[in-house]
This record gives C-alpha cells, structure tokens and sequence, in this order.
C-alpha cells in the first residue's frame, strides 16, 4: 500500500496529475519500446501500440490522459488513433510524431485536438517536455531551425494536403507547372 502512495505522490510532483496513463502508438518497434522505457522512468504509466487498429482499440478500451501518435502507421493514418482518442476522451494531451517532415498533416491532428508536433527522431525529453508543457508557455527556439529550401518544400506540402492531393488544383493554385510540382513532389524534404 505504501509502495502506491509513493508512485501517486511522484506522480504528482512529475506535473502528471493523478492520472498518468499515456499510450505511445509507433510502428517502430524498437523506437516505440525505447520511447515506452524512457517514459516509464519519468512517472508514466505506459500502454503501447503498433498499429491504427490496435491503437484505436486500446483508445476506446482505457482512454489515456497523455498520448504520443505516429502520423504514417504501416496500416494508415495515426490521425484515426487521433479521432478515437478524442470521441472516447476529450481532456488527453496529445503528441503528433511525423517522421517524414509532413507539416500540413501535423497541422491537421492539431486541429483534431494534437497539442504539438514533433518531427522524428524526437528524444525522451523533447516529448516529455512536449506533454507537460503548460497551457500558454513556449516551446524554445531550435538549435537548428528549417532551411528556406525546407520552408519552400514545407509550403508545398501543405497546400498539395489541403487540396487533397489533387496536383493539377496544387499546381494552380501555386502557380506552378504540373510538371516541376511532381519532381518536387517526388523528392525527399530537403534538410
């Protein structure tokens, strides 16, 4: 009973609140066992899961407080873990992983109720700091912000989201040729 008592009160002075619950959805299976360890350690009480359906289901099961979400899942998109999350819960944090740089549908699972963004590979300390961070205070600045080149392909990307993927309606709206928006398009974010 004592042993209770004590992980409640480090709870509490972690900045967790009596509810600890956090389940990290990854489909990296060594990062997602990594990231879950790290957590632990910092007063979490993890649940994890490797895919959307797996993660929606543990979502509806027992609703966290606290939530970590890859974006591309090898099954879909980590914006229905996202949605689960908030139908069965409306008072979780949630943490948006996205490994490809993919600032439009970040902004997205934002809308959907994602506190913040982070672009993979996030340390531990980063997401900790990401789910505790108060309502209202700022994220400090980066050592490394994006390039222009990055800004431009950022850009990009989330008007092609925003038009649904459709290139010719991108392609106009940029005004830009069909053509160039496609080998941009099929390159890799530049750093």
């Amino acid at each position: 009973m004592e042993t209770h008592v004590e992980q409640t009160t480090a709870h509490v002075d972690s900045g967790l609140g009596p509810d600890p619950s956090l389940l990290i959805v990854d489909d990296d299976g060594p990062f997602l066992r990594r990231l879950a360890r790290a957590m632990e350690s910092r007063g979490f009480v993890v649940d994890t899961a490797e895919s959307v359906a797996e993660g929606i289901a543990k979502s509806k099961a027992r609703p966290p407080k606290y939530a970590v979400v890859d974006l591309r899942l090898g099954d879909g998109n980590g914006l229905d873990v996202i949605e689960a999350i908030r139908q069965s819960r409306e008072d979780t944090k949630v943490i948006v992983l996205t490994g490809y740089g993919n600032i439009a549908t970040a902004v997205t699972a934002v809308k959907l109720g994602a506190l913040d963004y982070l672009a993979k590979p996030a340390d531990a300390d980063d997401i900790f700091g990401a789910l505790t961070q108060r309502p209202g205070e700022r994220a400090d600045v980066p050592e490394n912000p994006m390039s222009a080149d990055r800004v431009r392909w950022e850009h990009i990307q989330r008007v092609y989201e925003m038009c649904e993927r459709n290139v010719s309606e991108t392609a106009r709206r940029l005004n830009m040729h069909r053509r160039t928006l496609q080998r941009i398009l099929a390159k890799r974010a530049p750093k």
